[in-house]
């Protein structure tokens, strides 16, 4: 038997010690004065006026001296010690705690707040009860742990014991809750589209199929919320933004999770060139707001986000980086440097320019740069620049090597939106998988009309990734997906 399954075992038995005595082991119930944090802060109050206190929390820590025992208990707020003595609890009731409590429960301590002879701030406990006893034993070297797979396995205990890690995902709270409230600030309404749809569209993926057995009908978790957005402005809202899950049946990696959080806002009667500049002030205002500044380091080199951004052409970065001009060569030549590269380039021109430009350009730039004028083959839903149909009018935001915003003017012709569509379905039948699908009901909507707007979509957790200096999208999302573990 396993030292974990002793421990269990012997934990069972002192569950049942605590059921047998007359006590809740899992009680609904409990007195909280106040958090630990609260506590700790006020403690020369509390302390002074002897007032009576219900503490709350795990126990973190057991050392036991003679007839006192010092413990450490912690909620989400801080952590606090607290001093169980013989003579203050009477033998019977020092003893039903010695045998029977572990670190690892979670226990309600009553008493007053005192100064111990080395000075730290404690709880001398005249009574307590359990609120939650715990079966399995925390591991004593989670800190540091080589297997970043069980961490992400287990993100409860990585939770209990990285305090860093906890603070990364408070950080990511606040960023949601800065980005809503700037966008609401500025006359957008929060709205929500379906996660089930008919026909999936609004990006290049590969969806994730279902079925509703209720109306037996075939479905798609979205890839994007886009085309229902957009819904929303022929309806006549003006400016809408969604902030919630998407999926995409693609593979995990540094920078990509099968289901991942995003922002997408869409905005009538502005272009791709107003968005650029909204995008600076949307960003400026979240940084200032966390961290009190533009510029800061990410994975040891310092990276800034000065503003106004650099503007640079899609064409002229694919050039420097490849030494390959985009606009001159042809589709067949391209797939040739392709495959150079040991590419096996699936799609048209710009779905083997794209890949070439991952693979080659993407990682090489660091600071943030507004990479604009995409080909216009690049995005099926982007209308073209007016002076120049070959590009479309287009940015993508990159920074630290990754993709975090992706926007431009949309198509609202909904004549050359079916062409497009139409273009996407025979990419589609040549093997490349992730193009675009017709969708006749969001054709239907152009018909009747839709301003012209521009549209934005932001990765929520790329941001976080590089807000909280983590090296991996699985580092800030809490329950990454993950191949089930073989017992």
């Amino acid at each position: 038997m396993s030292t974990v399954d002793e421990i269990r075992k012997s934990r069972i038995k002192k569950l049942k010690a605590i059921v047998d005595a007359g006590f809740l082991a899992y009680p609904g119930r409990t007195k909280r004065s106040c958090a630990l944090k609260n506590a700790l802060d006020n403690f020369e109050d509390l302390s002074r006026q002897k007032k009576e206190l219900f503490l709350t929390g795990r126990i973190v820590s057991l050392r036991q001296h003679g007839g006192i025992v010092f413990s450490h208990i912690e909620d989400g707020s801080g952590k606090i010690q607290i001093c169980f003595k013989k003579d203050g609890l009477g033998e019977r009731g020092y003893d039903f705690f010695l045998r029977n409590f572990d670190i690892g429960d979670f226990i309600e301590a009553r008493g007053f707040l005192f100064i111990t002879k080395r000075g730290e701030k404690t709880m001398d406990v005249s009574g307590y009860k359990m609120l939650s006893k715990s079966l399995l034993p925390l591991p004593e070297k989670w800190h540091g742990i080589q297997d970043a797979e069980e961490r992400f396995r287990k993100r409860y205990l990585d939770l209990i014991f990285n305090p860093e890690i906890r603070d990364k995902f408070l950080i990511r709270s606040t960023v949601i809750k800065e980005i809503r409230a700037f966008l609401e600030k500025n006359g957008f309404l929060g709205v929500e589209t379906p996660i089930l749809q008919p026909i999936y569209g609004g990006a290049n993926a590969r969806p994730f199929k279902t079925h509703l057995n209720a109306l037996d009908v075939d479905l798609y978790l979205r890839i994007s919320p886009e085309l229902y957005l957009k819904r929303l402005l022929v309806g006549g809202f003006e400016k809408v933004y969604e902030i919630g899950k998407c999926f995409r049946n693609e593979g995990a990696d540094k920078f990509h999770n099968p289901d991942f959080t995003m922002l997408e806002f869409y905005w009538a009667y502005q272009d791709y060139k107003g968005l650029m500049t909204f995008t600076e002030k949307m960003l400026s205002a979240l940084l200032k707001s966390i961290f009190k500044k533009t510029e800061m380091e990410y994975q040891g080199k310092k990276i800034s986000f000065k503003f106004p951004l650099p503007r640079i052409e899609f064409n002229e970065i694919f050039k420097k980086y490849t030494k390959i001009d985009y606009e001159e060569i042809n589709e067949k030549a391209l797939k040739k440097e392709a495959k150079k590269l040991g590419l096996e380039p699936v799609g048209g021109k710009f779905e083997t320019a794209d890949e070439i430009y991952k693979k080659i350009c993407k990682p090489k730039i660091w600071d943030p740069v507004f990479i604009i004028h995409y080909p216009a083959e690049a995005f099926s839903l982007a209308k073209t620049l007016d002076d120049n149909p070959q590009k479309s009018a287009s940015f993508q935001l990159v920074a630290a090597g990754m993709e975090i915003v992706k926007a431009f003017s949309e198509l609202n012709d909904p004549v050359l939106q079916k062409k497009r569509f139409e273009l996407q379905e025979k990419i589609f039948k040549k093997g490349f998988d992730e193009a675009q699908r017709m969708d006749n009901e969001f054709i239907t909507a152009l018909e009747y009309g839709m301003p012209p707007a521009a549209g934005l979509g932001m990765g929520i957790d790329r941001l976080a990734l590089l807000l909280t200096d983590s090296h991996a999208v699985r580092e800030i999302i809490l329950f990454p997906t993950m191949k089930p573990k073989e017992r």
